[in-house]
């Protein structure tokens, strides 16, 4: 057996780094985000990963508290925690979040409720009440990587006026970027680290 065939047995099938090449996962830690888009016809999705250089326990705190999302995406300009649930089954929160997005000489407000279901220093999932979206979802991943946190933040978003797809993605591929790099900023501002 070759040292190829061995290294392909002993790695776990699901091994999330998988995904990124060698220079994808440089690229991570040079501090670049990296996207991936799907267009569907539900609106647009986008991934958008980043290396924050903290360990999870130390960024999971920051993430559930959601009245500071205000400070990472500034298009958020609202952000509150309006009730935990504890059922015999489950928990999870409901979140209310207001957004404002310029379009050319119009600005739109957004409001979205939100049911969010966390797993401890590994993920979050914002799922669609009510709002302002036909279809929204978002998911935050959390994945040990080099000295730090690989971030991962997919949405899936479909407004409830009639825009054609690739707008939506395009809009997303737009902000996500800056927003993620903002986020890492103020995560790390916390803990004095550049």
């Amino acid at each position: 057996m070759s040292k190829a065939q061995v290294a392909r047995e002993v790695r776990p099938v699901n091994d999330f780094l998988a995904q990124f090449s060698p220079g994808d996962q440089i690229a991570l830690l040079r501090g670049d985000v990296l996207l991936q888009s799907q267009t569907n016809q539900d609106g647009g999705a986008v991934t958008a990963h980043m290396y924050v250089p903290l360990a999870r326990p130390q960024i999971w705190p920051q993430v559930i508290n959601y009245s500071c999302w205000t400070q990472y995406f500034p298009n958020i300009v609202h952000s509150e925690v309006l009730e935990t649930v504890k059922t015999a089954t489950q928990r999870y929160r409901r979140l209310y979040q207001v957004g404002r997005k310029g379009f050319m000489l119009l600005t739109a407000q957004v409001e979205i409720y939100l049911r969010v279901v966390e797993t401890t220093c590994e993920a979050i999932q914002f799922r669609l009440e009510q709002g302002t979206f036909s279809h929204f979802a978002a998911d935050l991943h959390l994945q040990d990587f080099n000295q730090g946190t690989l971030l991962s933040y997919s949405v899936q978003a479909a407004p409830t006026i009639p825009v054609p797809s690739f707008l939506v993605e395009q809009a997303m591929k737009t902000d996500l970027p800056g927003n993620m790099r903002q986020m890492r900023r103020v995560l790390c501002a916390r803990y004095g680290v550049a």
